[in-house]
């Protein structure tokens, strides 16, 4: 049982940037939120927000199985109606081709964004309710259709592998109820993705909370833009 009478999402890697934007956002639409932030990353913005109430702080890092688990036992016994793992990376030279990547980075940004999501999402679904939200922040460089000007091949096989992932995940529920959501939340100006990037985070984030939001209570899996709009596999 949730411990608040308002609707709870779960959002992984909350402290800052989109994580913390979904945080705020959801926190304004009148949802009770729990964020995750690093352990040792101390004060970041999810603190702030949390200074107002309505919003928990747990530690966690995904790429710690137990640390997953330890966060299983501390929410034993809360229903939560959605959980979102925003968790992304990308090698330092973001050009680097697939021949000439290293074993360390190739396996540093595939754990990141492709394994470590689905841990999330497998060790957390059952406090989710029966017709809640399980999501992922994808992106729309992991659309194999779309792919057109190579570059970023790591990032983009990580999301590819990501999507197929969620993707076998929707197909062994035998009645799907829950809304699957694999999003694409634009080019966006942050660390990832570069002070190039058209969009900044206002305009994008609230604009993806409203499509999760009306995703919500429709059962199967969609891979869906900031703007609703369908991002072909």
């Amino acid at each position: 049982m949730s411990l608040s009478t308002s609707p709870t999402i779960l959002i992984v890697a909350a402290g800052r940037g989109l994580g913390h934007a979904l945080a705020e956002q959801f926190h304004l639409q009148g949802w009770h939120v729990i964020g995750t932030v690093r352990p040792g990353s101390g004060h970041t913005k999810l603190h702030d927000l949390a200074a107002n109430g309505g919003v928990e702080i747990e530690t966690l890092d995904i790429g710690e199985p137990e640390q997953i688990a330890a966060l299983r036992r501390r929410l034993d016994g809360r229903e939560l109606d959605a959980v979102f793992v925003n968790a992304g990376i990308t090698t330092e030279d973001q050009n680097v081709t697939i021949g000439e990547v290293t074993n360390d980075d190739f396996t540093s940004v595939m754990l990141t964004n492709a394994l470590n999501p689905m841990r999330v999402i497998e060790a957390l679904q059952d406090l989710v309710s029966p017709t809640g939200l399980l999501g992922v922040m994808s992106s729309g460089q992991g659309s194999i259709t779309n792919n057109e000007l190579g570059q970023r091949e790591i990032y983009r096989a990580s999301k590819s592998a990501l999507n197929q992932l969620m993707r076998g995940y929707a197909a062994r529920q035998p009645e799907p109820k829950r809304t699957l959501l694999l999003t694409a939340p634009g080019w966006i100006r942050t660390d990832l993705g570069g002070p190039d990037a058209p969009l900044a985070i206002e305009d994008s984030i609230p604009r993806l909370v409203t499509v999760m939001l009306d995703q919500l209570g429709t059962p199967g899996l969609r891979f869906l833009d900031y703007r609703g709009e369908v991002v072909p596999w």
